[in-house]
């Protein structure tokens, strides 16, 4: 499959090792892994850190590998069940924090004309990302602008 703004193919990346059950060394209660990763939301951390975190630091000094292994759930469906999960979706959140970098870069150097259609692509994946996320995720009059995404973030 090609990329969106390019003509470029993909590039592939390693896969995970397949595995059905978390590891012996590992040997975390799934109680645990849970109250872990909605007190991490709690303090202000994306999915994708908490899963970092969880890896690196653990739980009780345990490092937990794969969550789903351990919960049978992933984090997102951890964090939903707690009403714990972020207001935006974490792709749709990174897309406009990039989109408001790239704006105030645009303002104090206007003749970047390679960050201009960097925006401009940007800007671009964010509205299919809204047009996708519309209804469920987000409010059905939402419309992504450079206002709206500097007052959210």
């Amino acid at each position: 499959m090609a990329r969106m703004h390019t003509r470029r193919r993909g590039s592939s990346d390693s896969d995970k090792p397949v595995a059905d059950e978390p590891p012996e060394w590992s040997d975390v209660d799934a109680d645990a892994v849970e109250e872990r990763v909605v007190e991490l939301a709690e303090q202000g951390h994306s999915p994708s850190e908490i899963g970092l975190k969880l890896r690196d630091e653990g739980v009780q000094g345990t490092p937990v590998p794969d969550v789903s292994l351990v919960t049978d759930k992933k984090v997102t469906e951890i964090l939903e069940e707690n009403d714990a999960e972020p207001e935006f979706p974490e792709d749709l959140r990174n897309l406009m924090k990039r989109a408001v970098r790239l704006r105030d870069h645009m303002d104090e150097n206007p003749n970047d004309h390679q960050n201009k259609r960097a925006l401009q692509n940007t800007q671009s994946k964010i509205r299919r990302l809204v047009d996708y996320y519309r209804g469920d995720e987000l409010d059905a009059d939402f419309t992504y602008s450079y206002d709206t995404a500097k007052e959210l973030l």
